[in-house]
């Protein structure tokens, strides 16, 4: 009975430590998962000197009824929810997180999507610019033309200034002169083409009886009955299409009242233009945005001097034409020489498509006033002359001023055919060359400007860059 109290003892010291052990553990996990540690009173000391003496049971205490207030009293640090997930342990496996929609996208579909759009809008605001432009055909056609003329007489304006006479006097001198001269050259090819009428019928009919004959010799076996027939088709043509020929008559006496109308507007707005021409080109400036009003009002410059050397240029060119034209098909015997002339002079400014048609009417009117032959030496020397207009004339007389690609020159005429018709076609190569003038300004402005803003931000001064900036505005 003495070891009794020893085992005992013995006992409650090590049921002592195990508690403290799995307070430690206990603690231990509660750090781990990020628990605050749960305060465990130890347990009591475990009397060593016997067992306690017996009480008598007492009765059974009511248990409390559950409510939803706290208790106050501590819960097992088991039952308690973790405030954060614990990271998975290393042995699980790896799961990707799931990359953005936009770098899941190629950067090259990104680049083309981007380039897409803008396209799209860029072909939208074109289509309806277009649409605006055939609607008002009329007023814009008149009005480019009157920038064209204002080009070709502002000079004579600016010269007229320096040797002392007013503004206003210096514009009226020069639009009335300018148009003055105009009317007489339309006068004048009018009186030639009526003065000539009568002997140019006879001719053509004479001509159209000498190619009958020339193709009944010719090695083609052609009969005089198809000749006959083709003529007779022709005229039945003509009788069963009478209607449509009176509605083209009809329709061509409304083209000729907007052609007026047309030439009423181009030249009051010439004389505006002369007139007030800085101070229009002021208040486009501030229609324009702030920021980039600058570039703007120096590319203003530069678009007039192109549009200006084309016309001056395309002028003298197209006088050269038809002097030497005029003069090869007169000494050829081509009657209405001068006419013909005027027609190539005018034609010379729809490039290449002016050229091609007026060189092919002259050859027709030789070909059926005086022959196979003398229409080969007329096309001999148109060829000649256009030759010499596009090998020497055009490069030597425009120079650098107005580059524009042959291959631009055609698709800017065909697409200026198909939205205008011939005002169209004679507009669009000055506007491809202000255009090209224009946008190269602006992005050798926009570079200039950049590496200015770059030396200021590093602390040079930005000397370099000023003069080459001020002498593209000169």
């Amino acid at each position: 009975m003495s070891r009794v109290p020893g085992l005992l003892g013995r006992l409650g010291a090590g049921l002592t430590r195990m508690g403290e052990r799995l307070d430690e553990r206990r603690a231990e996990a509660d750090a781990e998962a990020g628990l605050d540690p749960v305060i465990v009173d130890p347990a009591p000391p475990v009397s060593v000197q016997g067992p306690p003496p017996r009480k008598p049971p007492a009765a059974p205490e009511p248990s409390p009824e559950p409510s939803g207030e706290p208790s106050g009293e501590l819960e097992p640090a088991d039952e308690h929810a973790p405030e954060h997930v614990p990271p998975p342990p290393s042995y699980a496996p790896a799961v990707s997180a799931r990359p953005d929609p936009v770098d899941a996208v190629p950067w090259s579909m990104r680049v083309a999507a981007a380039v897409g759009w803008r396209l799209l809008v860029l072909a939208g605001s074109i289509y309806v610019l277009t649409q605006i432009i055939s609607a008002v055909s009329l007023v814009v056609l008149a009005f480019v033309a009157a920038l064209l003329i204002t080009a070709l007489l502002q000079p004579t304006v600016a010269r007229l200034k320096r040797m002392g006479l007013p503004r206003g006097l210096a514009t009226a001198l020069t639009a009335i002169s300018g148009f003055v001269i105009m009317g007489l050259v339309g006068w004048f090819v009018v009186w030639q083409v009526m003065d000539n009428l009568d002997d140019l019928s006879s001719k053509v009919r004479a001509g159209i009886e000498e190619l009958k004959r020339w193709a009944l010799n010719s090695p083609f076996h052609v009969t005089e009955d198809q000749i006959n027939q083709i003529a007779k088709n022709l005229s039945d043509t003509i009788g069963a299409n009478t209607n449509e020929i009176t509605n083209a008559g009809l329709q061509g006496v409304t083209v000729l009242v907007e052609v007026l109308t047309g030439i009423l507007l181009a030249m009051f707005s010439t004389l505006f233009l002369l007139y007030d021409g800085p101070k229009i080109w002021q208040w486009v400036l501030n229609l324009v945005p702030e920021a980039a009003r600058p570039g703007v009002a120096g590319a203003g410059p530069k678009a007039w001097r192109t549009l200006t050397a084309y016309v001056r240029g395309t002028v003298i060119v197209a006088l050269i034409d038809a002097i030497c034209i005029g003069i090869g098909i007169y000494f050829l015997g081509v009657p209405m020489a001068v006419p013909l002339a005027v027609f190539i002079f005018l034609f010379a400014f729809i490039p290449l498509v002016g050229a091609v048609v007026s060189g092919a009417l002259a050859v027709v009117v030789a070909l059926v006033t005086d022959g196979v032959f003398n229409a080969l030496m007329v096309l001999l020397v148109v060829l000649a002359v256009q030759q010499i207009e596009g090998h020497v004339l055009q490069p030597f007389i425009l120079g650098r001023a107005v580059r524009v690609h042959p291959l631009a020159v055609v698709l800017s005429v065909a697409a200026g055919g198909l939205v205008g018709g011939i005002g169209g076609a004679v507009v669009a190569v000055p506007l491809v060359a202000v255009t090209n003038t224009v946008v190269g300004y602006l992005r050798k402005y926009s570079r200039e400007n950049a590496l200015r803003s770059a030396q200021a931000i590093e602390g040079a001064p930005p000397a370099a860059v000023v003069p080459a900036v001020t002498a593209d505005r000169e």
